[in-house]
């Protein structure tokens, strides 16, 4: 486990079980929020976010934190390892909500400095909110992500399905490193 990316539907955990498992690990953490969102809420073009992408993945260990499923081929050239925080849909869902409120209350900066923010209007009244992203996902990616699972294409991939946050952590309790 060299080259790991760390995928599931948003609000799952995947940024905590990325950041716990890179810290376990001593590997670089990388957030494709991070490599993704500029200044202002402004997106990245697929032409600068790939080149991004591909230059952060460019060292031989790392833990990535995100989806973006449309970079799977740059993402999974050379991951080894792809683990999915499936967490029940209810435990999900009061995850993005529980996270959403703390961001807007601390007025926590995402992804560097950005001066990126979460407000009440954009977490829960606008059709690009988080949690209703995540409420409309959440079904589709639990049929994409297995389906990824058998897929030939990524046999090279050993795939991992961490199910709680107990199995999550004893997974990350019990590497050797």
């Amino acid at each position: 486990m060299k080259r790991i990316n760390i995928i599931g539907t948003s609000g799952s955990g995947k940024s905590t079980f990325s950041s716990m498992l890179a810290s376990k690990l001593k590997y670089p953490y990388l957030e494709m929020d991070a490599i993704f969102w500029k200044p202002n809420w402004q997106e990245s073009s697929d032409e600068e976010f790939f080149a991004n992408l591909t230059e952060s993945l460019a060292g031989e260990q790392w833990v990535l934190d995100g989806n973006y499923n449309r970079t799977a081929d740059i993402k999974w050239a050379r991951a080894d390892t792809i683990i999915w925080v499936d967490y029940s849909f209810s435990r999900t869902i009061l995850q993005s909500v529980k996270r959403a409120l703390i961001r807007i209350m601390t007025r926590q900066e995402l992804w560097g400095k950005t001066g990126n923010v979460e407000s009440f209007k954009k977490s829960f009244l606008s059709k690009d909110s988080v949690i209703l992203w995540t409420l409309k996902t959440y079904k589709k990616n639990r049929v994409r992500y297995t389906e990824l699972l058998n897929n030939p294409k990524y046999s090279h991939i050993e795939f991992v399905r961490v199910t709680s946050p107990k199995k999550a952590k004893t997974f990350i309790n019990e590497l050797h490193t």
